[in-house]
């Protein structure tokens, strides 16, 4: 497995560290920490995400092993380092990825800069940046005593002294009671909060989170965000994630149970799914970190864009589209060679993307095999077939043949419409309710088609 590469950059006298992972010719993907943390913090999404960007992981100034700024921390100082580090690596819109601090740094550059930010994923981002009521009282006298010299060699001592007297505090305040973290991570994450010499920062970046409150501007917000929050979140709390949702409805909120400050590390697989289908990524499951080809990104973009037109893509917008994209398989047929046959038990639905099929069935014996078969329909693209069978896992009712110019078909099984489903409900019933209204209109013209038929038997008797 590929492991991340240390980078440095300089931007205007400041030194940023960097962990670099995937394609550098892809679009950038920026991951920025929160408080008392470092580029690890986002560490279980590099794989993930690396499949399909260019994936740099910073270290903010002050933070791992980016020196402190020259000037006191600030968010909107943090903004401008990164808006600057865009500028050299990417040439266009980013993807950005931003936990807890981090996520309202990626939030202010949204409102700063935003034709820089394409998308965002926050998680367990701080809005108002009022901390919770245990971290003000057990967390945060300690961190103002680490801004001044001798204070901080108090709580060297002490900490050295009491083998970690603020694990014992931190613990309940980070991590779900049922957390899934693992030791060696936890491990890491806390080394990181107690790095040495960054006092002076950390004390900075508490009061830099409160004059940056977010309250009353998300509404300005115009970019696809999807938003993750522990429901045991004790450092940042849920009544940020309620000022996001009155004032920014149009976010995807997700509250997962099991999870505190760290969703990422305490329910990696859930985390990782929905961010896997918030950016389209075209693998679920244990192949989440299979990389991605260049070829198989063009399909899924092509894909996305030809959706646009069809029957199963109507009134999706570009992110659901692209979601929706990265879940098809893509087969070639020959001119008259079969696609499905009728009595086949059915778990996937087709949709034409080139060429045509032509539905064959016996008109005497519907749904048996073809004795004397007739093609009783010609599909164009953009229609959509087989998704009776898909949805009940019953049998085929006619075969599908390609036509004879040959056809590539859009597969889409019935794993993968349960899987968006799960992962994004608004976008399984969306897919539902096309595909419900498609069939409607195709029931309606079976009608009208009896209809005339009888309308002109009657026509022929009466004459």
């Amino acid at each position: 497995m590929q492991l991340p590469r240390s980078k440095l950059l300089h931007i205007d006298g400041q030194t940023i560290h960097y962990k670099e992972m995937g394609n550098p010719n892809r679009q950038l993907a920026l991951l920025i920490h929160g408080w008392s943390s470092s580029w690890y913090a986002l560490s279980p999404l590099l794989p993930l995400l690396s499949q399909r960007f260019h994936c740099v992981a910073v270290d903010l100034p002050g933070y791992g092993q980016s020196p402190p700024p020259r000037e006191r921390a600030s968010i909107p100082g943090y903004v401008e380092n990164m808006a600057r580090l865009c500028e050299e690596l990417s040439d266009g819109p980013v993807v950005l990825v931003g936990h807890s601090m981090g996520g309202m740094t990626g939030i202010t550059m949204a409102l700063t800069h935003p034709a820089l930010v394409e998308r965002m994923v926050l998680l367990g981002p701080t809005i108002t940046g009022k901390l919770s009521t245990m971290i003000n009282l057990m967390i945060a006298p300690i961190t103002l005593m680490e801004r001044f010299g001798l204070g901080s060699l108090i709580v060297s001592a002490v900490e050295n002294a009491m083998v970690g007297i603020t694990d014992r505090l931190m613990r309940p305040v980070s991590f779900s009671e049922r957390s899934g973290i693992t030791e060696q991570d936890y491990h890491r994450l806390r080394a990181d909060a107690r790095h040495p010499g960054q006092g002076r920062v950390r004390a900075e970046c508490y009061f830099a989170m409160r004059e940056n409150d977010l309250s009353g501007k998300l509404s300005r917000l115009d970019v696809p965000t999807l938003v993750i929050w522990g429901a045991e979140d004790n450092t940042v709390p849920l009544r940020d994630a309620s000022i996001l949702a009155d004032e920014w409805p149009d976010a995807d909120l997700r509250i997962l149970p099991k999870a505190g400050h760290w969703p990422q590390f305490e329910t990696p697989d859930q985390t990782r799914r929905l961010v896997a289908s918030f950016l389209g990524l075209p693998l679920l499951g244990s192949q989440l970190s299979t990389p991605v080809s260049d070829e198989n990104l063009y399909r899924v973009r092509e894909i996305a864009q030809f959706l646009t037109h069809s029957d199963l893509g109507r009134g999706l917008n570009r992110s659901q589209r692209s979601r929706l994209a990265a879940q098809f398989r893509q087969v070639r047929f020959e001119a008259g060679e079969s696609i499905v046959s009728v009595n086949e038990t059915g778990s996937e639905m087709f949709l034409i993307q080139e060429g045509t099929v032509e539905v064959w069935s016996d008109p005497s014996r519907p749904g048996s095999t073809a004795t004397h078969a007739e093609r009783m329909a010609v599909l164009t693209p953009g229609q959509m077939t087989g998704e009776l069978a898909m949805l009940d896992q019953e049998t085929r009712t006619a075969d599908l043949i390609a036509g004879p110019d040959g056809a590539t078909v859009l597969g889409l099984s019935r794993q993968r419409l349960l899987a968006i489903m799960d992962d994004d409900p608004e976008l399984g019933v969306r897919v539902l309710w096309n595909i419900a209204t498609a069939m409607s209109g195709r029931v309606r013209y079976i009608l009208w088609q009896l209809q005339r038929a009888q309308q002109r038997a009657r026509s022929d008797f009466l004459q």
